[in-house]
């Protein structure tokens, strides 16, 4: 009798549990919401939103945060003006430097090579060609050139306005700078020090330092 009460138990809840089950969805899930996330998803459609539609635009007038406005215009006149009148806000340090090698190799390097003489993975596979060295004569290439060209784009290279922050293109700029004086031969260039980068600082502690002279004199002056 009581095997008989335990296999109706066993019985009901089988048919119970196949009465509900439904191929397109799962009665249970390991770990659902890696299935079903718990935020909305971008180009997800919900009733709560405007067309059911998640991803909208800004709200007209709003600017990203930390975005700054740039004057200089995606055409000619534009870039010989940028390559003129831009430069480098960034200090020439060694810590910017290796920053901007990071990125230079992150971005750059496929296409124009580690050594800015245009020989990278892609033009050695020839994916792409024609990428010219950071060196060749006629370029004159200037730090406002460089990250005008980032920031626009030119020929076949694309804008990485969006890859990348206003202080990260500055600092590519710094490492392209010294690929294109070392291709050339030139000099290297000194790195800037703490002098160099407050000189108002420097000013006062100078002046303190003159005045505490004078007043050293004139002490021995009295005494004497």
């Amino acid at each position: 009798m009581k095997s008989l009460f335990r296999n109706s138990i066993f019985f009901i809840l089988a048919l119970s549990a196949v009465s509900c089950f439904d191929s397109s969805r799962p009665n249970y899930q390991y770990m659902p919401n890696m299935q079903e996330p718990v935020s909305y998803e971008p180009y997800g459609a919900y009733d709560v939103f405007v067309n059911q539609q998640e991803a909208k635009l800004p709200v007209e007038g709003t600017i990203p945060r930390g975005w700054e406005p740039y004057d200089y215009e995606n055409n000619p006149d534009g870039f010989s003006t940028a390559k003129t009148e831009l430069q480098n806000p960034l200090p020439y340090t060694e810590e910017n430097l290796n920053k901007g090698k990071a990125l230079y190799t992150i971005y750059c390097a496929v296409c124009h090579g580690d050594q800015g003489d245009g020989k990278g993975i892609l033009v050695q596979n020839e994916k792409i060609l024609g990428i010219p060295r950071y060196d060749d004569a006629g370029r004159a290439i200037t730090e406002g050139g460089v990250y005008h060209v980032q920031y626009y784009g030119l020929n076949a290279m694309g804008s990485y306005a969006s890859q990348t922050s206003i202080e990260e293109r500055w600092l590519i700029t710094h490492y392209v700078m010294k690929l294109k004086n070392d291709l050339e031969g030139g000099a290297e260039r000194e790195f800037e020090t703490e002098e160099d980068l407050i000189p108002a600082v420097n000013a006062d502690k100078q002046m303190e330092s003159k005045e505490t002279s004078t007043t050293g004199e004139e002490e021995n002056q009295i005494e004497e």
